[in-house]
């Protein structure tokens, strides 16, 4: 689920709703449903019961064990078994504002339910990602070992290696576009789970601290 490959899928979801029911030789309902399924597909960790990809399984329960710290969760990429931090925020800021866009349209389209838990599923692992004060997750998994051979996550073998950024190990890119993931989510929230839309938005600030103190001290 490379970056190219999430805007595709993304941008396949975005020309469904923006002509849901206006075309007349396609079925833009049946494509916007397989694109958010497509994205469900990619989902790691423990699934929920209501999941529609019924030959996917729960996967990479130990996530973060070698940091010490909760990383189960979040989307894998580009159909290997990595979790990487850009193009995941990315794919929940596109959404989010694909949520906003096109309320009215998900909404009779059936999906937006769906997109609610599509987002939901990239920000609660952002949330554990940023968990420890000054520390923020933005890998899972070692590109190398995991792209010498092609298995599925429920039994991959490969080293679930953890990098991190921090004071002395940069990611500003990361931290922003992970920002905006979490400000952007927070909107499609506000009126469905208050709560949980300001911690997101909490959140959102603290890692734009994050950004603005490092900036400061190497300016």
């Amino acid at each position: 689920m490379g970056t190219k490959t999430l805007f595709a899928a993304v941008l396949i979801t975005w020309l469904a709703v923006f002509q849901c029911c206006n075309g007349h030789n396609f079925n833009y309902k049946e494509a916007l449903t397989k694109s958010l399924m497509f994205l469900e597909a990619q989902r790691s960790g423990k699934l929920p019961a209501d999941n529609r990809i019924h030959w996917r399984g729960d996967s990479a329960l130990d996530d973060g064990k070698e940091a010490n710290v909760d990383l189960v969760g979040g989307y894998y990429d580009a159909g290997d078994n990595v979790k990487y931090g850009m193009p995941m925020a990315f794919t929940i800021t596109t959404l989010a504002w694909s949520a906003i866009a096109y309320e009215k349209e998900l909404k009779a389209a059936g999906e937006m339910g769906n997109v609610h838990s599509a987002i939901r599923w990239g920000t609660d692992y952002f949330l554990k990602c940023g968990k420890k004060r000054g520390i923020f997750y933005v890998q899972v998994g070692d590109p190398v070992e995991d792209h010498k051979c092609w298995v599925r996550p429920e039994t991959m073998k490969t080293p679930r290696t953890v990098l991190q950024i921090n004071e002395t190990e940069p990611g500003t890119e990361i931290a922003a576009e992970t920002s905006a993931a979490m400000a952007a989510s927070s909107i499609v929230f506000r009126y469905v789970d208050p709560p949980y839309a300001r911690r997101l938005l909490n959140k959102a600030k603290s890692v734009c601290i994050y950004i603005y103190i490092y900036v400061r001290m190497h300016v």
